[in-house]
């Protein structure tokens, strides 16, 4: 396995344990629109861009919104909770500051907004171990395409191929390997990404983060 020199994190479900919370909001915008949520609906959303959700939203249940009010409500409903209450996934922190540590550039490569990420970045206290920061919505397309892995690594000043990437969906993990990174996937209770799916398009998957202060996995990809 090549060694890197750049690892690039997603966050909803990777670092920040925060998908109960868009589960909820899903759930809470359909039902007062009087739908039920269907099983597969966070999960899909979760990979796209504001837009493109609020695009496929609006086609999947035949909304009369334009997708900019769809956007404006969905900020409005998960604002307080990135700026104040979602926490870091169990070794997060302990990952990150253990790859810093050894030299190992450290990059965000999100489908959130900056207005949500870096509060709870900052919240959360970690917001400065980052050397750059790349959003789907800078992107022409989301996280099932290489874009903003690419942009990431371009912020970062390091080769595509240098890039070692954490997910925790399996589009996640398609994007990343059509950058030319390694892709690696993180378990999430409340994704549908196991071992196998990961281990078909990827190079690992981690039960926890705090499997990347392993030795024998740092050596593995650093």
């Amino acid at each position: 396995m090549e060694k890197h020199t750049a690892a690039v994190f997603d966050l909803d479900g990777t670092l920040l344990d925060s998908l109960t919370v868009w589960s909820r909001v899903d759930r809470d915008f359909l039902r007062c629109r009087g739908l039920e949520i269907p099983p597969d609906y966070t999960e899909t959303v979760s990979a796209m861009s504001f837009t493109e959700a609020a695009r496929y939203t609006i086609g999947r249940f035949a909304l009369p919104e334009a997708p900019e009010e769809l956007i404006r409500e969905w900020n409005g409903m998960v604002a307080r909770e990135y700026a104040h209450h979602i926490a870091l996934k169990p070794g997060a922190r302990e990952c990150l500051r253990f790859l810093g540590e050894r030299g190992v550039r450290l990059g965000v490569a999100t489908a959130l907004p900056e207005e949500l990420y870096g509060p709870a970045l900052k919240h959360n206290g970690i917001h400065a171990l980052f050397g750059a920061f790349a959003s789907v919505t800078e992107t022409a397309r989301g996280k099932g395409f290489p874009d903003v892995y690419l942009l990431c690594a371009e912020r970062l000043g390091v080769t595509p191929g240098s890039c070692a990437v954490f997910e925790d969906v399996l589009p996640g993990l398609i994007g990343a390997k059509a950058a030319g990174m390694a892709a690696v996937g993180v378990y999430d209770e409340n994704s549908n990404l196991c071992e196998k799916d990961a281990l078909s398009v990827g190079d690992g998957y981690v039960r926890s983060l705090m499997e990347l202060v392993e030795e024998k996995f740092y050596r593995k990809f650093f």
